[in-house]
């Protein structure tokens, strides 16, 4: 009679799998490995990292918290005013939000560092092209916003059935 074969499968040692995966990756991705490792120092260096880690050890604390905050309706006002505010940003070229940043906070600071002008020092820069066209924009603007004050108006007053 016939005997059967025994076959004995040895369990399945993944390390050593993992080892050679790690070997090549060193060899495949290294300066992106190095480069990774140096954003995880940094990030340690600022005590990024620790307070991380004292977040999720906080999370089911924390977390009740900021769900309980984004369920009022200031939370969802937010949270949408912000995805509006987004997508506005996105709008704009990034060259012309720099620029008016940058005039911005330089008319800023030539406003604080000067004596006001006089009402006549005033009158005589309107006539200049360029606060025409910021006067311009400022205007429409504000026209715009009146017609959104407005629209919103006849909403809330307009019958709901």
């Amino acid at each position: 009679m016939a005997q059967p074969i025994s076959l004995e499968i040895p369990p399945h040692d993944g390390s050593v799998e993992l080892e050679n995966r790690l070997k090549r990756a060193q060899v495949q991705h290294g300066e992106a490995l190095l480069a990774g490792i140096q954003v995880l120092q940094a990030l340690h260096d600022r005590g990024v990292l620790d307070t991380l880690v004292g977040a999720l050890g906080s999370a089911d604390k924390v977390l009740p918290m900021v769900v309980d905050a984004a369920k009022t309706p200031e939370g969802i006002r937010a949270a949408r005013n912000l995805l509006v505010l987004g997508k506005f940003v996105c709008s704009l070229e990034p060259e012309l939000l720099e620029s008016i940043t940058l005039s911005v906070a330089t008319a800023l600071n030539s406003a604080i560092a000067k004596q006001p002008p006089s009402l006549w020092q005033l009158a005589k820069r309107m006539a200049a092209r360029d606060t025409r066209r910021a006067l311009t924009v400022t205007i429409s603007m504000v026209e715009a916003f009146g017609k959104s004050l407005d629209r919103r108006e006849r909403n809330i007053q307009a019958p709901r059935g």
